[in-house]
């Protein structure tokens, strides 16, 4: 990660740019890096699920302490990607259906659509929805991926699609401070290459998540990763994040995901690769309606 020091060597040319990433890499180097407008609720609930002991009253008991989650997390429950038929009222019981993580999902999915409506975010609605309905889809993409194609926990990798872009969140949000850094696309741009991965493991280790989501979060962009053992949650994210760029062109994804070592591990071929944006459609679309993307 840069130093503040060091920054004047990465920095594209552009007004306010030199000044937003030197305070970018001073909050990174604080190790204690928060996400504007996001509801705290919401980071509470990521923490104490932290807990691998925690008891089922204490997450009933954060979550219904905001009553608009309590009923995103009923809502959630009883839709058609988690639900057997029978409609659940009450919140204990909605937590049970979906387990831990997928409460973990609820709460930043909810977080998410009051970061779209909160008035200090005035004129960033359009890029807080384009960037919550890429999460919703490579969230969806990562648990069917994992489910059919890995041993990787699928509700594990659903929480780590949803927070993949978190480090893009977070420097949207601060961006709002800079309106001529966030007029320069360019620029812009840039620095979210350069600093998006580094910000996102900042945040997440500040909320107490798991290791492992916490590294597939931050090497999802490293196409060319290589390691021994099978295939992992990172490989899942890397190609569910791949598939969620080609998904409309499904023709051309061979081409595309040619020397990903991840698409080597999980042994995909062609017809897998289309089966998963074909055949895996309602299941990708029911995930998606459920978190709200």
């Amino acid at each position: 990660m840069k130093s503040a020091n060091e920054v004047t060597e990465t920095v594209p040319a552009g007004a306010g740019a030199f000044e937003f990433v030197q305070d970018l890499a001073r909050e990174l180097s604080s190790g204690r890096i928060e996400l504007p407008s996001f509801p705290d609720v919401a980071i509470r609930v990521q923490r104490v699920l932290a807990d691998e002991d925690v008891r089922p009253e204490s997450v009933v008991r954060i979550v219904g302490s905001e009553p608009a989650l309590a009923a995103w997390v009923l809502r959630m429950s009883n839709s058609a990607a988690m639900s057997s038929g029978r409609q659940i009222t009450d919140l204990r019981s909605a937590i049970t259906r979906l387990g831990f993580n997928v409460v973990r999902s609820a709460a930043v999915s909810f977080a998410m659509s009051q970061l779209t409506r909160a008035e200090d975010l005035k004129g960033l609605e359009e890029e807080l929805k384009l960037l919550w309905r890429r999460s919703t889809l490579v969230a969806s993409m990562s648990s069917v991926v994992a489910r059919r194609f890995s041993t990787v926990n699928p509700d594990t990798a659903m929480l780590a699609g949803l927070l993949h872009g978190i480090g893009r969140l977070y420097i949207l949000v601060r961006s709002r401070n800079f309106p001529s850094l966030f007029a320069d696309a360019s620029t812009y741009g840039q620095i979210v290459s350069d600093w998006h991965a580094n910000v996102a493991k900042a945040i997440l280790e500040n909320w107490d998540i798991a290791e492992e989501i916490v590294g597939a979060v931050h090497e999802y962009e490293q196409i060319y990763r290589e390691h021994t053992s099978s295939a992992d949650l990172t490989d899942v994210l890397i190609t569910a994040d791949l598939l969620a760029s080609f998904h409309e062109w499904p023709e051309s994804l061979e081409l595309n995901l040619q020397g990903v070592s991840a698409i080597d591990r999980l042994q995909l071929d062609r017809a897998r690769l289309e089966h998963i944006i074909v055949e895996s459609g309602e299941d990708i679309s029911a995930l998606r309606q459920a978190l709200g993307g």
